[in-house]
């Protein structure tokens, strides 16, 4: 069986979009997925499936969440394989172990382009820094993520691609559960 990370996005933030992690468990089990577990309360899920690709994947879960939990949010499947991929190809090793609660991964729908990421660079008025690597964007906000001006409208806006993120943290967390060996880095 293939291991899944499936990412939701703006979800339980500010009494928005209010679902529960038993919810979704439950959802998913409803859908035959099997090993399903969640992590914190921010829509973070892990599932087994060998029947559909990623894509399918966000496709169905997204329908599926609108249809019986009446939520309207985007979702970001990786396999296990991608997400061991995306935690060794991060581009700031020392961000993520001295400071990773200000180190964001952010999962897009489809990769940026090169311009495009040239672009956001450019858009940047604080001391942020972004790197993107195929369906992903890493971003280090020094100062935190709270009062920067590189939001989540602005980063979508300048890559062309809806996207959500999570802090070193959290993709460490979920690491552990889809790949025990994934090193911190």
């Amino acid at each position: 069986m293939t291991r899944h990370v499936a990412l939701l996005r703006a979800v339980n933030l500010a009494g928005r979009n209010a679902v529960s992690m038993a919810g979704l468990r439950a959802l998913l089990e409803e859908l035959r997925f099997s090993e399903v577990r969640s992590l914190l309360q921010s829509g973070n899920l892990v599932f087994d499936d060998d029947r559909r690709t990623p894509a399918e994947l966000e496709r169905l879960l997204e329908e599926a969440t609108m249809k019986k939990l009446g939520v309207r949010t985007d979702y970001f499947v990786r396999t296990s394989r991608d997400w061991s991929k995306l935690v060794a190809a991060n581009p700031f090793p020392r961000e993520a172990r001295e400071d990773p609660g200000h180190l964001l991964l952010v999962c897009l729908k489809k990769a940026p382009s090169a311009s495009d990421v040239k672009s956001l660079q450019a858009a940047i008025r604080g001391r942020e820094i972004v790197r993107a690597e195929g369906r992903q964007a890493y971003i280090v906000y020094p100062d935190g993520v709270g009062r920067s001006k590189l939001t989540a409208a602005l980063i979508e806006k300048k890559l062309g691609a809806r996207g959500t993120a999570r802090n070193w943290n959290t993709v460490l967390k979920l690491a552990a559960v889809v790949v025990p060996t994934a090193s911190a880095g």
